[in-house]
Order: structure tokens, then C-alpha cells, then sequence
């Protein structure tokens, strides 16, 4: 039997794909410094959930076939220490869902932006059409139990981030995916605390491209001036196809897109979504489904968590809560809601929550992303800049660094919800864009807003 160890099993993924290797019949042991819900509660239901917390050496035998490191883990771990010790093989998690992967059709799916949603329209076109495939996606998706699944599938189709593999694997994981079929959706500097210029940062794409066998399928958006470049540059070995905004039309705040003679209605909107939607079509053509299959599938598609969510909603009124944190993310989820509802004001809520965007420096490149609100607000928390150990911001620097003197700044939770409780919200949607939760607001409240 394959035996498999886990250096910080509590990890939102990590545990995700410790419980699949349980289901396929592998034995699977893990430990943790701390583990929060939901991994808590999944882990004890599949009977892998460590008996208690912290790290123990003594779990590093030298019959386990794998240790898998997680990005929790230090160098200075005991468990990591020892398994170097017994020279076991060790993997970070990219490099072992590669080891899973090797004899299937592997998929990779990256970019600065979409890549989760893009992820997501695949694998729900693939299973409405029963076909049979693995999966690595980075949110809660509706009509899958995980959000990892490794079983012998041979098609994987998985989300390809680009931040490091583990604490001794600095890499990008999607460096070690080796896909067949890869799409990248655009390029805009992120992760400014592990790539600390736009160069360094979009040289990682171009380590992406040239990893790629000759003749491979490289999908890429067309209407992103620097990924073109790159792809131009670097991707002459590859089978190119570009993709762009499809035929579309918008009726009574209904969508539909077209591919020929085949349409559907969407429930989904916007610019981006839509590119999203064409790439994902593509690569589902790759795999075998027809424009016909993919559209009657796409059609009950409705979006990942987080990503243009439905919070609460009547004749008058729209609330969405999106995952939109860094700058082009921000605009392109603007845009969408604005074209989507051209005749409604809109009322605009950012958070600052990633070391990026907290980053004073770093907010320049916010310049103009709130401009299409007609009130804006920005929210941060004091916590969070002490938990990463960052200076305070100063409410004029932001609205300097936002370009808007009108912009309503916050750091405090209550004085946030005073604000919104004070607005008027007839024919007004409200958005709220957040990779965090806004210091514990309660989301379930927000339907109050709604007017009658």
C-alpha cells in the first residue's frame, strides 16, 4: 500500500488532496501546528484528522512512498528534518499531483486573473457531459464534494497558480505541472512580497512557456497586449491559439454568447467572465466536447465562491460579494457590473487585505480602479497590517494613491457598516470586493440594506 505523510495537513488544499489519496485507497497520516474548520471537521470525517496537534518526528518512518510539504511548513521543521534525514522522497504540492498525473492529460489553467473562474467553467462543462476527469481548483465549487480529486481519470484539469511550491521549493507551483494543454488568461504584477518587480515577476510566465513541450497547446488571451508579447516571444515551439471576446449580446441583464450557430443563456456577466468562457471552450474542444456540448453545459454554469457571488437581490437592488483584490481584478469586476446594469448607480467597496495591496508603494498601481463607482469606499484593518507587520496607511495617501478625493476610507468594522447602512440603495447595486471577510463583517446582514 502507498504510503503518504503530510508536513502542515490543515492547509485549504492540502488537506483537500490528503482526503482524495485516502479515497483512492493509499494510507494517508498528517500533522499540524493548528487545524481550522473547515479542514478540521473534513479531515475527522475521513478518519486522517492527526490525533493531536504540533510536530512529531516519530510519525517520519522510512517505509512512507511520499512526504508532501506544505507552504505552513519551515525548513526548520522536525518532521522535514528527520524525512531528510532517511532521504524519503519529498514534494511540494505541485510536484506531487504531477507524480499523480504523469500518465494523463494534464491541463493547466494560469494567469493573474480568472484562473479559478476559467477552472471552474471546464470542469463543470466536463462533468454535465459525464466525461470522466481529476481536478485542482483553489475555491468551493457548487457540485463538487472537494476541491481536489485524484483517482485514474486521465484527464486533470487544474488551477495554475503562480506563487512558490513550498518553504524549501521557492519555484511557482505551476512550473511543475508540465501540462499538455495550458491556457493563460493575462499578466499583472502580484505577489509583490515574493516578486518584488513586475519583470521578475512576469519572467515566471516565460519560465511557463519554454517549459512546454514542442507542439503543445498554449490557449492565451489575445486581447492582453503583454501576454501577446510574450507569447510571441517565447511560444513559437507551441500550437497557439489565441482567444478574444466572443459574439455576445446583453437583453433585460441577461447574457448570451455565441459560437457559430449555437447560443445559451448565461448566468454569469461581464468582459472578463466572458474570455474566461471562451477559454475554457477551447480547452473543452481539446478534450473532445463540441461547441454544442460545451454552450448546453455552460448555461446552468453559475460562477465560482466569492466571484461575483449573489449575496441578496430584489427589483431594485443587487448586492455581489467577489474574491477582486488586486488592480486589474478590481476594474474588470467594475466594468461587469457597470455594463451589466448601465441605468443603476453603483456603490463600490474595496478591501485592502493582501500584503500587496497594503503595500504603500503598491497602491499606485490602484490609480483610476474605482473610478467607475459612483461612491467608492476602501476598507482595511489595522489588524491586518499588524499581522503582517506593515506601517499603517494614512487615509489621504489612499485616496491619493486611488485618485479619488471623494473615496470614504475605513479601518474600523462598525464605522464601515454605518456607512453602508446609510446609503440609499434604490435602483443601486452594492459591491463588495474582499480576498479577506472585512474584519468579520456579517454578510448575512446585508439583505437589511435591500429597499423595500
Amino acid at each position: 500500500m502507498t504510503k503518504v505523510h503530510f508536513i502542515a495537513i490543515g492547509g485549504s488544499v492540502m488537506h483537500q488532496l490528503a482526503i482524495a489519496l485516502k479515497n483512492k485507497g493509499y494510507q494517508v497520516t498528517g500533522s499540524d501546528d493548528e487545524i481550522f474548520e473547515p479542514a478540521l471537521s473534513n479531515l475527522r470525517l475521513a478518519g486522517i484528522l492527526p490525533d493531536h496537534t504540533g510536530w512529531d518526528a516519530t510519525r517520519i518512518t522510512p517505509d512512507l512512498n511520499a512526504v508532501i510539504l506544505g507552504m505552513h511548513a519551515r525548513e526548520d521543521n522536525p518532521e522535514l528534518i528527520k524525512a531528510r534525514e532517511l532521504q524519503l522522497k519529498i514534494y511540494s504540492f505541485p510536484e506531487y499531483i504531477f507524480q499523480e498525473s504523469k500518465n494523463k492529460i494534464r491541463v493547466a489553467i494560469g494567469g493573474s486573473h480568472g484562473k479559478t473562474t476559467t477552472t471552474a467553467m471546464v470542469m463543470h462543462a466536463l462533468q454535465y457531459q459525464h466525461q470522466a476527469f481529476d481536478y485542482l481548483v483553489g475555491a468551493k465549487l457548487e457540485g463538487f464534494a472537494q476541491s481536489v480529486n485524484i483517482t485514474n481519470a486521465p484527464v486533470i484539469v487544474c488551477e495554475a497558480d503562480e506563487y512558490p511550491a513550498s518553504a524549501i521549493e521557492k519555484r511557482p507551483k505551476f512550473h511543475f505541472l508540465h501540462p499538455q494543454i495550458a491556457v493563460l488568461t493575462g499578466i499583472a504584477w502580484d505577489h509583490i512580497n515574493v516578486f518584488p518587480t513586475y519583470e521578475i515577476y512576469k519572467e515566471q510566465f516565460a519560465i511557463f512557456i519554454r517549459q512546454m513541450e514542442p507542439g503543445q497547446v498554449l490557449i492565451y488571451n489575445s486581447t492582453d497586449a503583454e501576454l501577446s508579447k510574450l507569447v510571441t516571444a517565447t511560444g513559437q515551439h507551441l500550437t497557439l491559439i489565441p482567444y478574444a471576446l466572443p459574439e455576445h449580446r446583453i437583453t433585460n441583464g441577461i447574457t448570451q454568447v455565441s459560437f457559430g450557430d449555437h447560443h445559451a443563456n448565461l448566468e454569469v456577466f461581464g468582459d472578463h467572465n466572458l474570455l474566461n468562457l471562451h477559454a475554457a471552450k477551447l480547452v473543452c474542444n481539446q478534450l473532445g466536447l463540441s461547441d454544442e456540448a460545451f454552450l448546453a453545459a455552460i448555461a446552468s454554469f453559475k460562477g465560482a465562491a466569492k466571484r461575483l457571488e449573489l449575496v441578496a437581490k430584489n427589483e431594485h437592488c443587487v448586492i455581489y460579494r467577489d474574491f477582486a483584490h488586486a488592480p486589474s481584478k478590481v476594474k474588470a469586476t467594475m466594468e461587469a457590473t457597470r455594463h451589466q446594469f448601465p441605468n443603476r448607480k453603483l456603490i463600490a467597496v474595496l478591501e485592502l487585505h493582501t500584503y500587496s495591496s497594503l503595500n504603500a508603494d503598491f497602491l499606485e498601481q490602484y490609480q483610476g480602479a474605482l473610478d467607475n463607482a459612483d461612491i467608492a469606499a476602501v476598507f482595511y484593518s489595522k489588524h491586518a497590517l499588524e499581522i503582517k507587520r506593515m506601517p499603517d496607511l494614512a487615509p489621504e495617501l489612499v485616496k491619493q494613491r486611488f485618485g479619488r478625493n471623494d473615496l470614504h476610507v475605513f479601518s474600523d468594522r462598525e464605522n464601515l457598516e454605518t456607512f453602508l447602512h446609510a446609503r440609499q440603495y434604490q435602483d443601486t447595486n452594492l459591491l463588495l470586493m474582499s480576498s479577506g471577510t472585512y474584519d468579520g463583517l456579517d454578510f448575512g446582514k446585508l439583505k437589511e440594506l435591500l429597499p423595500n
